[in-house]
């Protein structure tokens, strides 16, 4: 048994001494005794108590109930109440004050002490919880201000962030479309060369040969800037499906004279196309894309004198072209990043490529809603199936 400093608040003179040689005998000590609650308050203010053995009838304005109350705000203090009554209207009164123990008179020494440890225990474990529950109150305020801090950071990196790219995608656009005009000039200049060398000249071979070399690197540049316009409006979410009528032969015969005018290796395209509707309702522009990316590759790709295969039919409102070439293939372990922007696979050589054009492709599948798939192996070709819905 610990020592304990008691207040004794009992307005029968002989109960309280009774109690405090109770208490005194197991080693407590009572630092007074009140027979009102006003005088046990003026004791509490002087000397603190470790527990209060509180009657309910008091002599003066205060009942144990009302001094209990004060207590409780005041000091804190765990309550034990001493009463010879234990009606419910009693007891009901007595549980809003929350007591740590309820004694009724005349009561039983031993059991006395063993209500007052308990009471002693009951309040230590409460105080040990409000006090981790302070300190978790404490520690969740702190982490949501940190949250709060560093939310604030993230959306403001994340608003210089969208700030970068929407400069980047402005500059890229700017410059992309500042090459265009030049870039058209000097392909014009290459075609009149071209032409005024028909006539005779002493260098016509010559001049023919370093034209037709500007001519290719400019469409090479050209298609390069034209990718990277496609990927600024993609990162700028402005890529839209814009359906139009299109005319399937005139649509497939310009797309075939485009990739033919690329040629640079003997390669040979086979074009297979199928009974197609004499128009059809898509976005010419991104189907065009993917057509146009796919056969280039395919011719681009192969080896000198082979042939690459174009299938194109018509079935079920949907679009399905095959693109199969005998060139030089894709590594199985590469081909999971075949999609990705700028990735060229290992085996391309000096062969020249910005690695935009199949992610191009995947960009456009998208917004169309199509699908493509392929199946290649090293030095033996590939071929890629895309269907695409029309109307």
């Amino acid at each position: 048994m610990f020592t304990l400093k008691i207040l004794i608040v009992e307005d029968d003179s002989v109960s309280a001494l009774l109690l405090q040689r109770a208490l005194e005998k197991n080693a407590h000590y009572i630092i007074g005794i009140a027979d009102t609650g006003e005088k046990a308050i003026e004791i509490l203010e002087e000397s603190m108590a470790d527990i209060v053995m509180m009657d309910i009838n008091l002599a003066g304005e205060l009942d144990g109930i009302k001094t209990t109350e004060i207590i409780n705000e005041r000091y804190d203090i765990p309550v034990v109440y001493l009463s010879a009554s234990s009606d419910a209207e009693t007891l009901n009164k007595v549980v809003g004050t929350n007591p740590s123990a309820y004694v009724i008179k005349p009561f039983n020494i031993r059991e006395l002490n063993m209500v007052i440890e308990l009471a002693i225990f009951k309040d230590r474990k409460e105080k040990e919880l409000q006090k981790l529950n302070n300190e978790l109150e404490e520690k969740v305020k702190q982490r949501t201000a940190e949250l709060y801090e560093a939310n604030e950071e993230l959306t403001k990196a994340l608003e210089k962030e969208r700030e970068i790219n929407e400069l980047k995608s402005r500059i890229v656009l700017n410059v992309s479309h500042g090459f265009k005009t030049p870039l058209t000039s000097i392909l014009s200049s290459a075609q009149l060369l071209q032409i005024y060398a028909e006539k005779d000249h002493p260098f016509k071979q010559k001049i023919t040969k370093h034209a037709f070399k500007i001519e290719n690197s400019v469409r090479a540049l050209n298609n390069l800037l034209t990718s990277v316009l496609f990927f600024g409006k993609s990162d700028e979410n402005k890529l839209e499906f814009k359906p139009k009528k299109i005319f399937s032969s005139a649509f497939v015969k310009e797309l075939l004279d485009t990739v033919k005018a690329g040629i640079e290796n003997d390669v040979v395209i086979k074009s297979e196309i199928g009974d197609l509707p004499k128009t059809i309702t898509s976005d010419p522009e991104l189907l065009y894309q993917v057509l146009e990316n796919l056969l280039s590759n395919a011719v681009k790709y192969s080896k000198d004198g082979k042939q690459v295969v174009f299938r194109l039919s018509f079935e079920d409102n949907k679009l399905h072209a095959t693109i199969s070439d005998k060139g030089i293939g894709i590594p199985k372990t590469e081909q999971g990043k075949l999609f990705e922007r700028f990735f060229r696979a290992k085996n391309v050589g000096i062969v020249e490529g910005s690695g935009l054009g199949l992610s191009i492709v995947k960009k456009c599948l998208e917004v169309l809603q199509g699908d493509i798939s392929f199946v290649s192996e090293m030095d033996k070709g590939t071929t890629f199936h895309v269907t695409i819905p029309v109307k």
